[in-house]
């Protein structure tokens, strides 16, 4: 759905405002030049493009006070998320750098980050999900993202290839903030796997689209998502980000090490990973007094 909603406002605004069609072409090379992925793009172009449908104008035609009222008001209005001030600063940002203009004067607005924990399935609900869906390749599908700790861009770019079954590992390619990783093949997903390959056969991508040639888009694996929460009459808000979390809360409740965790899910900063430690119930496998240690010690 994002990916569809981005194409239409860049249209609009092609359509609407003098130059920005321009602009646009410019953005869009200037992306693939810095070796940005796609969705950098769309995410600058949307953002460029609504301050562009506000104003009537390009952001080039703007002035600092009148793109910072511009924020002060998307602030005021609807309370839109970090990510999304993060999107339209970093975009501006990026197109002053293109044609010369100063960019750093342009600032984040504060936004009071939410402090609420993400949702995470019990492990008996994992299983209830993963049993759920009637098509195999769903059931593979978040079977696998829970498996791996995938995002669903992951899921989504992954080819037959990836999948090597020699060293047990998949290869994530270009993912966020555009590095590659190896992470661990399940022997138990890998029979799941090819089952489904078996049946379905698919030719380039692991989980194809509306057609053999094209991967599986978001709203696919959203729709899954939700279709297999109704089926197993699932309560819980989880979506195909929750079995990320899930993962990670279950990986460190089994024993494993925070900085595997954070190889593992591809964080760039520990400080990310260190979220999991205040979901995980790690009580009943590392807390204990260090005094009942003192005595059963020979030393």
């Amino acid at each position: 759905m994002k990916a569809v909603k981005s194409i239409t406002l860049l249209e609009q605004a092609i359509k609407q405002v003098t130059g920005f069609a321009e602009i646009n072409r410019k953005l869009e090379r200037k992306v693939k030049l810095n070796s940005l992925s796609r969705s950098t793009y769309y995410n600058y172009a949307r953002s460029i493009a609504k301050v562009s449908l506000h104003f009537n104008q390009t952001p080039l035609q703007l002035s600092l006070e009148q793109l910072e009222d511009y924020l002060l008001l998307q602030k005021r209005s609807w309370q839109p998320s970090e990510s999304y001030f993060k999107h339209t600063v970093y975009g501006l940002r990026f197109l002053f750098r293109m044609y010369g203009r100063n960019a750093d004067s342009l600032k984040l607005p504060i936004i009071q980050r939410s402090k609420k924990l993400p949702v995470v399935l019990s492990k008996k609900e994992c299983k209830q999900l993963f049993r759920a869906p009637k098509m195999i390749k769903h059931r593979v599908m978040l079977s696998l993202m829970y498996s791996a700790g995938l995002r669903m861009c992951e899921l989504k770019s992954l080819k037959k290839s990836d999948v090597d079954t020699q060293r047990m590992t998949i290869h994530i390619r270009q993912s966020k903030y555009n590095k590659d990783r190896y992470v661990i093949l399940s022997p138990l997903i890998l029979k799941g796997i090819e089952k489904y390959l078996d049946q379905v056969r698919p030719k380039v991508w692991l989980f194809n689209g509306r057609t053999k040639n094209c991967s599986i888009s978001s709203t696919g694996v959203q729709w899954a998502m939700r279709e297999a929460r109704k089926k197993a009459g699932m309560e819980k808000h989880a979506t195909v980000h929750t079995l990320r979390h899930s993962y990670a809360t279950h990986a460190l409740e089994m024993g494993m090490d925070i900085e595997s965790l954070r190889k593992n899910l591809g964080h760039s900063s520990i400080q990310t990973t260190m979220i999991y430690l205040h979901i995980a119930n790690l009580s009943a496998v590392n807390s204990f007094s260090p005094f009942d240690k003192l005595y059963t010690s020979e030393s």
